[in-house]
C-alpha cells in the first residue's frame, strides 16, 4: 500500500512539473525535407529535354542544375515540407526544347516558363495533369496554335498568363505576324466557365476574334473574382458593358488595341480599387467619364490615340494617387487646371496631339516627380516657365508645335538637370537661347527651330558633349567653314534646314556617327564633298 501511495505521489508531482520542463526542453530543429526520388526523376528528364537556344539556335545544353546536391536547393526549384515540388521558375532562361516530364510533378502549383523561346504549339503538353496548379506562366515564349483546352480544367487556378507571344519573336530579332494563339475551340468563353477562381487573366495577343461581342458579359458573369483582366490586342469587338463595373475586386483593366468603340456612361465611375485603366487605340468616341480621373486608388490612365474621344481635365483633389496620364491623339481640350499641381506623385503627363489651348500651369513646377512632360500639338499660348527646366527628375520636356511666345528666362542649377530631350520648336519663341539650356549636361535631344530666336553660331552648342539629335531648321544661322574644334562626337541626326546656307558645313565631314542630315532648302551651291 506505502508502494503504491509513494507511486501515485510521484506521478502527481511529474505531472505538476511537466509543463515547466517542457518549457525548458530546447529547442526543435525543423530541416528542409530532402527532395524524393519520385520529384527528382522527372527534373533530371527535364534537364535532359532542355537546352539553350539564343536566337532559336542550339547553344548548349539545359546546366543549370548540380545533379550531386538535393533537388530542392537547384535554382527555379521549391519544395513543401514533404519535399514534393510545388514550384518551378525557369523564366527568361532561353530555353527551348521539351517540357512533357513536368506533368510527373503532380504537387505543382506553381509553373513559369515565361520568356523562353520554345517555338512550338502546345498541342501534346497535359495540362490536366497539374490539378493542383494555382498559377501558370507561359508568356512571351513563342508557342503558338490553339491554347489546349485541359488548361481550362485547372480549376484552382488563381493566375493564368498566355500573353504576348509575339514579344518572343522580336526578342530574337524575328516577326511573325501569324504565329499566335488562338482560342477558337474552345472559344473563350468555353475557356473561361470553369475558372472561377482566377484573378488575374493575362491573353494579350491571343487571338479571341470569333468571340461574339458577348465576350464582356461572359467575363463579367463567371469570373466575379478577378482583379486583373489584360486583353490587349485579341480582336475583341465593342462595345464594353456596363456589367464590368460590377466587378468589385478590379484593379487592373487592360483592354488596348481592341475595336471597342464605345464606352457606356458612368464607365467604372465607382470602381473604387481602380489602380490601372489602359484603352489605347480602342477607336472610342463620345464622352470619356471624368469621374475615372478621379478614383481614389487611379495610378495609371492610358487612353491615347482614341482621335474621336472627347473629355476635360477636371480640377484634381490634393494628393491624387496618379502616377501617369497618356491622352495623347485623344479629342480632350480645355485649358490645363492650374490643380494639375496637385498630382504631387506623376510621373508621366503625355497629352500631345489634343486640344487644349490657355497657358502651361506654373504649378507643373511643384511635380517634383515628374520624368516625362509632352504637351506638343495642341494650342498652347503664352510664355514657358523656367522652373520647368528646374524639375529634378525631369527627362523630357516637349513643347512644340504650339503658340508659345517670349523669352526663356535663365534658370540656377543647370549643371545638375536630368533632361535629356528637349523639343520647343515650331512656336513663336523670341531671343537669345538661354546659356542655361547650353549647360544641360545630359541632353541628348535638342529641338528649336521653327522659332524667331535672335542668331546663333554652331559652336554655341559644342559644349553639349553628349547630343545625338541637333534640329535648328529655319533660323538665322553663322558658321565658321575653317573652325576645326567645331564637332560634335555623338551626332547622329542633324538638321539645318532653311538656316540661309551659302555652303557646305565643313565640320560636318568630322562627323563619323551621322545618320541623318537634312540641309534642304538653303543657297548651297557646288558638288558634294566625298567624306559625306
Amino acid at each position: 500500500m506505502n508502494t503504491l501511495h509513494s507511486l501515485i505521489s510521484s506521478l502527481f508531482l511529474f505531472s505538476c512539473f511537466l509543463p515547466l520542463l517542457l518549457s525548458f526542453s530546447p529547442p526543435q530543429t525543423h530541416l528542409p525535407m530532402q527532395c524524393l526520388d519520385d520529384q527528382r526523376s522527372p527534373l533530371l528528364q527535364l534537364q535532359h529535354h532542355l537546352y539553350y537556344a539564343p536566337h532559336f539556335t542550339f547553344s548548349s545544353k539545359f546546366d543549370l542544375w548540380d545533379v550531386n546536391t538535393d533537388c530542392c536547393s537547384w535554382e527555379g526549384v521549391t519544395c513543401d515540407a514533404y519535399g514534393h515540388v510545388i514550384g518551378i521558375d525557369l523564366s527568361y532562361k532561353n530555353l527551348s526544347g521539351s517540357f512533357h516530364s513536368i506533368f510527373y510533378l503532380h504537387h505543382l502549383q506553381h509553373l513559369n516558363l515565361a520568356g523562353n523561346n520554345f517555338n512550338t504549339t502546345l498541342f501534346s503538353y497535359r495540362f490536366d495533369k497539374l490539378q493542383n496548379l494555382t498559377h501558370l506562366n507561359l508568356s512571351s515564349s513563342c508557342f503558338h496554335g490553339q491554347i489546349r483546352v485541359e488548361i481550362s480544367h485547372l480549376t484552382r487556378l488563381v493566375s493564368l498568363d498566355l500573353s504576348n507571344q509575339d514579344d518572343c519573336y522580336w526578342r530574337n530579332g524575328y516577326y511573325y505576324n501569324s504565329a499566335t494563339l488562338k482560342l477558337e475551340k474552345p472559344n473563350f468563353k468555353t475557356f473561361i466557365k470553369n475558372l472561377k477562381f482566377l484573378t488575374e487573366l493575362y491573353l494579350d495577343g491571343v487571338d479571341i476574334s470569333t468571340q461574339s461581342t458577348k465576350w464582356c458579359e461572359t467575363t463579367s458573369l463567371v469570373l466575379p473574382n478577378l482583379h486583373v483582366l489584360s486583353l490587349s490586342s485579341c480582336g475583341l469587338k465593342g462595345p464594353l458593358c456596363s456589367s464590368l463595373s460590377r466587378l468589385s475586386f478590379l484593379s487592373k483593366l487592360i483592354l488596348d488595341g481592341n475595336p471597342i468603340s464605345y464606352l457606356p456612361p458612368n464607365f467604372l465611375v465607382n470602381s473604387s480599387r481602380l489602380v490601372s485603366l489602359s484603352l489605347s487605340g480602342c477607336n472610342l468616341n463620345g464622352q470619356f467619364p471624368t469621374g475615372i480621373l478621379l478614383l481614389p486608388q487611379i495610378q495609371s490612365i492610358h487612353i491615347s490615340s482614341n482621335d474621336q474621344l472627347k473629355g476635360q481635365l477636371p480640377e484634381f483633389p490634393v494628393n491624387n494617387a496618379l502616377l501617369s496620364l497618356s491622352l495623347f491623339e485623344t479629342n480632350f481640350s480645355g485649358k490645363l487646371p492650374q490643380s494639375i499641381g496637385n498630382l504631387k506623385f506623376l510621373t508621366n503627363l503625355k497629352l500631345s496631339s489634343c486640344n487644349f489651348f490657355g497657358p502651361i500651369p506654373s504649378s507643373i513646377a511643384n511635380l517634383s516627380y515628374l520624368v516625362n512632360l509632352d504637351l506638343r500639338s495642341n494650342k498652347l499660348s503664352g510664355s514657358i516657365h523656367s522652373s520647368l527646366f528646374t524639375l529634378q527628375s525631369l527627362k523630357t520636356l516637349i513643347l512644340g508645335e504650339n503658340q508659345l511666345v517670349g523669352k526663356i528666362d535663365e534658370f540656377p542649377n543647370a549643371s545638375s538637370s536630368s533632361i535629356q530631350e528637349l523639343y520647343i520648336g515650331n512656336n513663336y519663341l523670341t531671343g537669345p537661347i538661354p546659356k542655361s539650356i547650353l549647360q544641360l549636361p545630359r541632353l541628348e535631344g535638342l529641338y528649336i527651330g521653327e522659332n524667331s530666336f535672335s542668331s546663333m553660331k554652331l559652336d554655341m552648342f559644342v559644349q553639349l558633349k553628349n547630343l545625338k539629335g541637333l534640329h535648328l531648321s529655319n533660323v538665322s544661322l553663322l558658321t565658321e567653314s575653317d573652325n576645326k574644334s567645331l564637332t560634335f562626337p555623338q551626332l547622329e541626326s542633324l538638321s539645318l534646314r532653311s538656316c540661309n546656307l551659302t555652303e557646305f558645313p565643313e565640320f560636318i565631314k568630322r562627323q563619323d556617327k551621322l545618320k541623318y542630315l537634312d540641309l534642304s532648302n538653303n543657297k548651297i551651291s557646288g558638288a558634294i564633298p566625298n567624306q559625306v
